[in-house]
């Protein structure tokens, strides 16, 4: 199926009629956040095509049937169940990011919560205009995440289902964070700052990241200068008013508040 791909890399803009192949240091979105802020829950690009495009990434799937994350080439689903699924192939997506994960930067980190790991990363990585591919391995005193239900037509917008999402906390878990820190400029397209997904070693907890304490884990990221956004060819994007500035809806929505 034929798609618009824009491409930002540097100043640079470039339009192409099919989605973009692996590479190093590129990131690859299907959809933007803003869409699904405000409830264009339909998925678009299948999870065989996403995969395509990079073997480390998060998202969601079609109709918002939970939390994905993409982790050495293997997809994971954790729905509203909390339970880790393996999804078919054919399953589409309404928003994920991936890319080739080949991280140029490694180090160890002691006894953080989130604000802390994200405080941390900033002193490693300080260039902000950079998207960064971040995998924390390690020992965690506490994970709080959370995952939401495929919804039904009408969809309503991404902060009423938020108000209703299943949340799951776990102590002393062996695990991987999986996600991104986006610069400041793709507000309204990606989330802006860092956006983390959780799963258990033991493939039996994962989700969105809320909250956690790290005990000990290694760090290592991937900086990335290439980003496409692949956006639907369809009309399904046309009756969606995304002018409006939805940052303070986003981030009550990424916090769980």
């Amino acid at each position: 199926m034929k798609r618009l791909s824009l491409t930002l890399l540097a100043v640079a803009i470039i339009l192409s009629g099919c989605c973009s192949t692996q590479t190093a240091d590129h990131i690859t979105q299907t959809s933007t956040i803003d869409a699904l802020l405000a409830g264009m829950y339909d998925g678009d690009m299948t999870c065989g095509e996403l995969l395509e495009n990079g073997d480390f990434g998060i998202g969601t799937f079609d109709t918002l049937d939970g939390e994905m994350i993409v982790h050495k080439g293997k997809l994971y689903q954790i729905k509203a169940d909390g339970h880790v699924h393996r999804p078919a192939m054919s399953t589409k997506t309404p928003f994920a990011s991936v890319c080739q994960f080949n991280p140029e930067i490694q180090f160890q980190i002691q006894t953080a919560n989130f604000k802390a790991v994200n405080a941390i990363i900033d002193e490693k990585i300080p260039n902000q205009n950079l998207f960064v591919a971040i995998e924390i391995t390690g020992t965690f005193k506490y994970v709080k995440t959370r995952s939401v239900p495929a919804q039904k037509k009408p969809y309503p917008p991404l902060s009423e289902v938020a108000k209703t999402q299943p949340i799951f906390k776990r102590q002393n878990v062996v695990g991987t964070i999986v996600g991104f820190r986006c610069p400041a400029f793709v507000k309204g397209i990606n989330v802006p700052g860092y956006h983390f997904h959780f799963l258990s070693d033991d493939k039996n907890f994962g989700g969105h990241i809320l909250e956690f304490q790290l005990d000990s884990g290694l760090c290592k990221a991937d900086i990335c200068n290439k980003y496409t956004l692949i956006l639907p060819q369809s009309d399904i994007l046309k009756d969606l008013d995304l002018s409006q500035d939805k940052s303070e809806e986003l981030e009550k929505v990424e916090m769980g508040n």
